[in-house]
This record gives structure tokens, C-alpha cells and sequence, in this order.
């Protein structure tokens, strides 16, 4: 392969990767905790769209445990949208190990 070829290929690689990029953080995933008692939304960009908490989980003397079911609930969301971005860039890289690239 000649060094020209290489390079187009690098380059539309990086245009495939940041189509891809945009792509996944235009997605949304969603999460819950406490069995439905609190569900987050949220896009590949790790930017939380949406929370919602059933009204029996708003138990005023048990905030902590409401608490507890918010953060869960969030990082469980934003754990599925950084699985979303790497299953897609791992499509597109064949499985490379990019390092910090992506």
C-alpha cells in the first residue's frame, strides 16, 4: 500500500468516526433503579435528558434511599451511553485499540 492510499484511508476512517460520533450522541438510553421507581434518559453526550421517580418512591422520611436511586439510576444511564460510543468506534476500527484517539 502506498503512502497516498494510506492516508485516504486514515482520513476517511476519521470522517467515519466522527459521523459515528455524532451519530451515538444524537441516541438516547435509558435506566432504572429500584424497579421502575426511578428511570433516566440520557444521550450518547452523557447529558441527562430526562428523570422521572414514581410517586411512591418520594418517601419524605426515606430521602437517602431516593437519593441512592437517582445516582444509580444515572450511572447506570451514562455507563450504557459510553457502551453505546465504544460498540460503535469498535465497529468502526475493527476492534484497534485506539488509546486516547477516541
Amino acid at each position: 500500500m502506498n503512502m497516498g492510499s494510506m492516508l485516504a484511508k486514515a482520513q476517511q476512517m476519521q470522517a467515519d468516526m466522527a459521523a459515528a460520533q455524532a451519530e451515538v450522541e444524537q441516541a438516547e438510553v435509558e435506566a432504572t433503579a429500584g424497579g421502575g421507581a426511578v428511570t433516566v434518559r440520557a444521550n450518547g453526550a452523557k447529558k441527562i435528558l430526562s428523570v422521572k421517580i414514581s410517586p411512591e418512591a418520594a418517601d419524605p422520611d426515606d430521602i437517602e434511599m431516593l437519593e441512592d436511586l437517582i445516582m444509580a439510576a444515572v450511572n447506570e444511564a451514562l455507563s450504557k451511553a459510553d457502551d453505546m460510543m465504544q460498540q460503535k468506534m469498535s465497529g468502526l476500527t475493527g476492534g484497534m485499540n485506539l488509546g486516547g484517539l477516541l
